[in-house]
């Protein structure tokens, strides 16, 4: 093909990717004022019938025009979950409930306390992030302590969100200072900190536990679980989901103990396995690029999660697993279950192999039944 009619091809697919581009900005404009139209109403921004309509529409017309369904359904899930996104942060920021508040981070500046400064700043807090390391972004100097102790504003809500074992000594700190405003941590773990917690409990102090079941790169939290845990002050746990009320996230209650055994399944055991997985393909020596030429759809999908975990914090995710006085049962469940898959295959036993995936499958396909039909 000549340069020039090449040239000219990709002019007018340029110039049909901009159209598309300026139709989503159209249809964004139209999800928020359906958006402003829900809220007036007082109806949810989530309709799952509406979305479902959505997608057979987009399947029947990607039909008519032979377009491949799945690109178009593809297409059409990516702009649904804009569009929550667009309509969950209008109404955060509508709502307002932080309105000529103050709310102190401790630990501001690490990637969790980052997400939170981003969430109460959008729902009209004045956000204090404390933390030694100094701001992440030099425009949030005005609003930054390198230490917290002795600071002169009251803050209507104080979170932590530093590694456990600071957390625990933060909480014990604010036990003895009995600040006014309402107290949370967003640790992953609660077992290690229940004498951080009694303490603060015994000193007056609106004290709740939150674990926000999400990274901090996460934007919608449609479909995202926040568990609380009451740990003895049941209007301070209340206090903290108010906070979240705007949103779209799954509200989950536990008790101390429940949180950390299911956490050790939840979190412990998958981060083990992950590991467990990189390490081994690590040790092996195998070439990165003869695995790529020859990978799986399941090997490709174990080495996207297994990617992810791999670039998290290394001392948070140890911390997860030693930290948690019910921790050990699942990983020793993890270390039975391998030794007995490779038991099977080493000696020969198909019927054991067999029934091991039989069991599996039953298991998960009820887990996925139960999920799907869960209001």
């Amino acid at each position: 093909m000549p340069c020039n009619d090449l040239r000219e091809l990709r002019d007018r697919l340029d110039a049909l990717d901009d159209d598309l581009v300026s139709l989503v900005a159209r249809r964004m404009e139209l999800v928020a004022e359906i958006g402003r139209v829900k809220r007036a109403a007082g109806r949810p921004d989530r309709d799952q019938g509406r979305e479902d309509e959505v997608m057979a529409r987009a399947r029947k017309a990607a039909v008519r025009v032979g377009v491949p369904p799945e690109l178009a359904v593809s297409l059409l899930q990516s702009l649904v979950r804009a569009s929550l996104q667009v309509q969950e942060q209008d109404r955060v920021v509508a709502r307002g409930s932080g309105a000529g508040r103050t709310a102190l981070v401790i630990g501001g500046e690490g990637r969790m306390g980052r997400w939170f400064g981003r969430f109460l700043r959008s729902q009209g807090f004045r956000v204090i992030s404390a933390d030694p390391a100094g701001p992440a972004d030099p425009a949030d100097q005005a609003d930054h302590v390198a230490d917290w102790h002795g600071l002169e504003v009251s803050p209507d809500v104080i979170v932590v969100a530093a590694p456990l074992e600071a957390t625990g000594r933060i909480l014990r700190e604010l036990a003895d200072s009995r600040p006014r405003g309402l107290v949370f941590d967003v640790g992953s773990l609660k077992s290690p900190l229940r004498g951080a917690f009694e303490a603060l409990v015994a000193a007056g102090v609106r004290v709740a536990s939150v674990h926000p079941m999400f990274g901090p790169d996460v934007a919608l939290l449609s479909g995202r679980h926040v568990i609380f845990v009451d740990v003895g002050v049941p209007v301070a746990t209340q206090e903290a989901k108010v906070l979240f009320a705007a949103t779209m996230a799954d509200v989950v209650d536990m008790s101390l103990d429940d949180h950390d055994r299911v956490i050790g399944y939840v979190l412990g055991m998958s981060h083990a396995l992950n590991i467990a997985f990189f390490t081994a393909l690590a040790r092996s020596k195998l070439d990165a690029a003869s695995l790529d030429s020859i990978s799986s759809t399941t090997f490709d999908a174990q080495m996207d999660v297994a990617s992810r975990v791999a670039r998290e914090n290394p001392r948070l995710y140890y911390e997860i697993q030693a930290l948690n006085a019910h921790g050990r049962a699942p990983l020793e469940a993890l270390r039975q279950a391998i030794e007995e898959v490779v038991g099977k295959v080493v000696h020969g036993d198909e019927a054991g192999f067999v029934s091991l995936m039989e069991i599996g499958r039953e298991y998960l396909d009820g887990l996925r039944a139960r999920t799907v039909s869960a209001p």
